[in-house]
């Protein structure tokens, strides 16, 4: 999948990966790894994203389900 958008967003309400990883409750080499596809993301996870980088859930694939290309 390809993350940038979701890491701008991130960036943009958070700062660092760091302090998303923190409110997300994961640990920041968890959060690495699934922004850089080595783990998957799961639906708790991306519903808690969303709610945490206000993105609305009908948008959520453009974040999360982007194909890389």
């Amino acid at each position: 999948m390809d993350y940038r958008k979701l890491r701008g967003k991130i960036k943009e309400v958070f700062d660092t990966n760091g302090a998303f990883a923190e409110a997300l409750d994961l640990d920041p080499a968890t959060l690495s790894s699934k922004l850089n596809n080595k783990s998957e993301w799961t639906t708790n996870e991306i519903v808690r994203a969303c709610e945490l980088l206000n993105i609305r859930l009908s948008d959520a694939h453009l974040y999360f389900f982007t194909l890389k290309v």
